[in-house]
């Protein structure tokens, strides 16, 4: 079986619109929440989100085409444009029929859909839709879009599995290396669902933290005061080469993915199994196809949106999996920093285990004031500062609604 390898990066997110930008901000505890600014959001009980600042697409996309692509197509566009450049890839020196993209978003383009049906809707009895709607909204056209850049004639398709969905296609991207069928694979996932739609729909379930008056310390893991998660936005994308192939043209080598898991709670629509049932099982499964035992893992990357439900099924299923080596174990959530990213969330946690095992810090999970006393007092969440650690093992977590599971696990390449 052929081994892969993570070569390249890139990122746009609330903390930054690069790699390094995003990893400095994460290392140092900075939180990049705020007001919502992209719509009048006064009328909402949540008004505050995780937004990306200062992205101009222009930089990236001719303004001509600018107009036909919806900002989670561009945000994909804009974090591949960075991987490229970072790992020293050449794409016209490539097989190009077994190089591809494997993409994941949970909604796709919402605001598109948003404008023009809000449109429609104020003069039903003539309908005039945008010629370029239904190719900026579908889910699959960040994969096509950036097929298209580049002449990557192998595979290119989107998943979509909710809040699971850009670690699922890094697993699959995984798969098809392995498998033979493809030497790269640019594999990630976007999102940009700061809008009135998405926004309402999920505060309507009660999901979202209504802390307004205090945003950059809403989104709060493992806290005993967390009250929901907080919405954020970007892209994240890892190149995933086949070895031979990235030793032949002597590419950097970040890490190795080793291992891959998933599973299905089979149990609610939106909340998890009370006991992790299914996070249990998918983390095994990663860890024994690396042909690990968990006291080999040095950092877990939480799924931890800041739910009151959800953090306390994912500490329960942690502790259950690493019970014999919680005392060398760290785990952290991002999301307190980055708010919740959707699809695009295991994109750049993936990110985060890559970074942390090439440098040997652990990013913190910051707003913890005080531990939820549910959660075993053994666990490390790494709280509020980041630490030093030699990181030979991460394991990435992420869960989505309707049960979804997906856990990968990285592991320091050593020839």
């Amino acid at each position: 079986m052929k081994r892969v390898v993570v070569t390249g990066l890139g990122a746009v997110t609330p903390l930054g619109n690069n790699v390094s930008s995003f990893w400095d901000a994460l290392v140092q505890g900075k939180s990049g929440i705020a007001n919502i600014t992209r719509f009048d959001a006064s009328a909402f009980k949540t008004r505050i989100a995780g937004e990306v600042k200062g992205f101009d697409p222009l930089m990236f996309i001719e303004k001509t085409e600018v107009r036909k692509t919806d900002l989670f197509s561009q945000y994909a566009i804009a974090s591949v444009e960075e991987c490229i450049k970072d790992a020293g890839l050449d794409v016209t020196k490539i097989n190009q029929q077994k190089a591809g993209i494997i993409w994941g978003t949970g909604i796709g383009g919402i605001e598109t859909f948003e404008n023009e049906v809000v449109s429609f809707s104020k003069n039903p009895e003539m309908p005039r839709f945008s010629p370029f709607f239904i190719t900026k909204m579908i889910s699959n056209m960040a994969p096509g879009l950036i097929s298209i850049r580049y002449g990557l004639k192998g595979i290119s398709y989107v998943t979509t599995s909710a809040c699971a969905s850009s670690n699922s296609a890094i697993i699959d991207a995984v798969n098809f290396i392995k498998l033979g069928k493809a030497d790269v694979i640019f594999t990630g996932g976007s999102e940009a669902c700061i809008t009135k739609a998405a926004v309402g729909g999920f505060s309507s379930m009660k999901a979202l933290s209504e802390r307004n008056d205090s945003p950059q310390t809403a989104s709060r893991p493992f806290d005993v005061s967390r009250d929901g998660f907080v919405m954020g936005e970007g892209s994240g994308v890892l190149l995933l080469e086949e070895l031979e192939h990235a030793k032949k043209r002597g590419a950097k080598i970040y890490c190795e993915i080793t291992g891959s898991g998933f599973s299905s709670d089979a149990y609610h629509i939106a909340a998890p199994h009370p006991d992790g049932e299914g996070a249990v099982a998918a983390m095994l499964d990663a860890i024994n196809e690396a042909g690990l035992t968990p006291a080999d893992v040095d950092y877990v990357s939480t799924h931890g949106t800041s739910t009151p439900v959800g953090d306390l099924s994912e500490c329960h299923a942690l502790c259950k999996v690493f019970e014999k080596s919680l005392d060398k174990l760290h785990v952290s959530a991002t999301k307190s920093m980055t708010g919740h990213l959707l699809g695009a969330a295991g994109a750049i946690e993936a990110i985060a285990c890559v970074k942390a095992i090439e440098t040997g810090i652990v990013p913190p999970t910051i707003n913890v004031n005080e531990i939820d006393p549910a959660i075993d007092k053994r666990l490390n969440v790494t709280p509020n500062k980041a630490v030093k650690k030699e990181v030979n093992v991460a394991i990435n977590n992420t869960f989505g609604f309707g049960g979804h599971v997906f856990v990968s696990l990285f592991r320091k390449y050593k020839g």
